[in-house]
């Protein structure tokens, strides 16, 4: 009988703990979320002055298309509007449309 009680005791307290365990990582989770949220809102790259290191901070922009851009610009001149980094190679509409509200001219 004492057994019995002494399993279910830890068998409670181990539950007890892991719950715990979990509503703190999820509280974890969410803080770092919205810590990250709030510097993909502060992100504000200009298209024209920008280095290879900012535009990476893009979203879908590696290092392969950051290049792309630089050298771009480089050949091209100034982006005249936002929607000419589309004429990048390896960048499309849709990739612009995604980063749109973080880029400036």
């Amino acid at each position: 009988m004492k057994s019995t009680l002494v399993s279910a005791t830890l068998m409670a307290a181990i539950f007890s703990l892991s719950v715990y365990a979990g509503e703190v990582s999820s509280q974890s989770k969410t803080a770092h979320q919205k810590e990250n949220s709030h510097q993909v809102q502060q992100l504000n790259v200009n298209i024209n002055t920008s280095s290879i290191e900012q535009l990476v901070l893009l979203k879908g922009i590696g290092e392969s298309k950051a290049k792309a851009i630089v050298e771009y610009r480089e050949s091209n001149g100034k982006f005249k509007v936002i929607s000419d980094l589309s004429n990048v190679k390896g960048i499309g509409p849709k990739l612009v449309e995604k980063n749109k509200s973080f880029l400036s001219l």
